[in-house]
């Protein structure tokens, strides 16, 4: 991703939350793990991985390299969205906590103002300075996502 001083953000973007809840509900998407939010979440539903995979989670497979992501509701909600909010709120992985500061929104002036059509938070509220964004962006790429494939889940987690 571009440093401050050379992306279109430089002066920084203004988002608010308005907790409309659209970046949650009536689309389909994914909202990949990495090994620390799998057992953040499973934690919290005291479920061993196995089990917290099984009800709450799908495997994406990318060609290379397959990811864990949550289900969706048959609505096309996510399955932690229910009665007007986010169940998990408190633990809901880094991609819900850094959006709208995703690398597909931050490439271009043009996706930006594309995505203003979808979220009525987009240029609207407090001004986020570019070594904010920046930072949801190197934490985001930092993060390592969950292969499937290679996760091996601890024997003997209670449920």
């Amino acid at each position: 991703m571009p440093i401050q001083g050379d992306s279109f953000y430089s002066k920084g973007l203004r988002f608010c939350c308005t907790e409309c809840s659209l970046c949650c509900r009536f689309d389909s998407g994914y909202v990949f793990l990495s090994q620390s939010e799998l057992s953040r979440l499973a934690d919290r539903f005291s479920l061993s991985h196995e089990r917290f995979i099984e009800r709450y989670c799908r495997v994406i497979d990318l060609g290379v390299v397959s990811r864990l992501t949550l289900r969706e509701q048959k609505n096309l909600d996510c399955v932690f969205w229910k009665h007007g909010g986010c169940t998990v709120y408190e633990d809901r992985p880094l991609q819900c906590r850094s959006f709208p500061f995703w690398p597909a929104h931050m490439s271009t002036p043009e996706q930006w103002l594309d995505l203003e059509r979808e979220c009525p938070g987009i240029n609207v509220g407090p001004t986020h300075t570019a070594a904010t964004i920046d930072a949801w962006l190197e934490t985001r790429e930092r993060l390592p996502l969950l292969d499937p494939r290679r996760h091996q889940p601890k024997r003997g987690d209670g449920e």
